[in-house]
């Protein structure tokens, strides 16, 4: 009986061609990662000249200062954008866009990305002391799983930390950084400081997602995301010149209700000014956009993990006993010559 049901559950495991149909989407792989690199260089220039202009503005007021304001500028350029930026392009990623000549490979590849973001997770939690973001227990659990070389208590147990304390680091992780946008747009006098500010908050966000997750969206999706930056960055850059009335911001704030994370700081937003309203909302927006596709793609390649992959080389060995049986049938009965 155990028998039979096991080879049941065998027969209902999905086969890779179901998993192509269903979540493969045709793309360009080569493509999706140099416009990635385009969008990154953009998004850098942007910041370069913002900043720049920062130090000509001071340079204009006083020549030494403003020596001094270009020396600060190329410091923080690479310390909020440059460092954070390395950081998220070395971040591993699951391959889930797979086809039934790749999806071994991808299997395998997705297997050693597992037990690197273990390692990563049970290391900094040992590392660094009442951080808080990790459930202990279940770190314990991890620890326990990877010595063991149990891969299958590995993924139970990361799936568990995504739905739990992961997920609430990373609502707080939003926060955090869609306040601190706020708050510097609102108490900021200049469009481009302000353009400048949202560029390196966005980009501290994602980099903090993406070490809290251990791995980073693929390459398609985080170029949708830094799409975003610069979106959020333009958008900074033109309300700077804008009088909007507070009638307009309650129906912005009105309309942020919808995202859980700011529900319960819409008061006290609603009554600073738009700048501030809109930074902030488009920064958590950014931080939401991340972690949806992360958990996507988390969730994608646990499918393809379960998928299987070895019907191809089975019909292909079926195919040629069949080929033999009937070439063995047609030589017994072709005529003697």
């Amino acid at each position: 009986m155990a028998k039979r049901d096991h080879s049941e559950e065998k027969s209902e495991k999905m086969t890779i061609y179901e998993y192509e149909q269903k979540y493969v989407k045709r793309q360009n792989v080569k493509g999706a990662k140099t416009f990635l690199h385009i969008l990154a260089a953009i998004i850098g220039v942007f910041l370069f000249v913002l900043l720049f202009l920062v130090a000509m503005r001071v340079y204009d007021i006083n020549e030494y200062a403003g020596y001094a304001a270009g020396a600060v500028c190329l410091i923080l350029y690479i310390l909020i954008f440059v460092v954070p930026l390395v950081k998220i392009l070395r971040a591993p990623y699951f391959m889930t866009n797979v086809n039934a000549q790749t999806a071994s490979s991808a299997k395998r590849h997705n297997r050693k990305v597992r037990q690197e973001i273990a390692d990563k997770m049970i290391n900094f939690t040992a590392r660094v002391e009442g951080a808080g973001w990790y459930d202990g227990e279940l770190v314990g659990k991890l620890a326990i799983a990877r010595n063991a070389g149990d891969d299958e208590a590995l993924k139970e147990t990361l799936t568990s930390l995504y739905k739990g304390s992961v997920k609430k680091s990373a609502k707080s992780l939003i926060l955090k950084s869609s306040m601190r946008s706020a708050m510097y747009s609102a108490l900021s006098q200049s469009d481009k400081i302000d353009a400048a500010l949202v560029i390196a908050v966005n980009t501290q966000l994602i980099k903090d997602l993406v070490f809290l997750y251990g791995f980073r969206p693929s390459d398609v999706r985080l170029a949708k995301i830094f799409v975003g930056v610069i979106r959020n960055s333009l958008i900074a850059l033109g309300l700077g010149g804008l009088n909007v009335g507070n009638a307009v911001v309650k129906t912005m704030g009105d309309a942020v209700k919808g995202i859980p994370i700011l529900g319960s700081i819409i008061s006290t937003v609603v009554d600073s000014s738009v700048q501030g309203l809109a930074n902030g909302t488009l920064t958590a927006l950014i931080g939401y956009q991340t972690i949806r596709y992360l958990n996507t793609e988390y969730n994608l390649q646990n499918i393809l993990d379960g998928v299987d992959v070895t019907e191809t080389t089975e019909e292909l060995q079926e195919t040629c006993t069949e080929l033999e049986t009937q070439l063995k049938k047609k030589k017994k009965l072709a005529p003697a010559v």
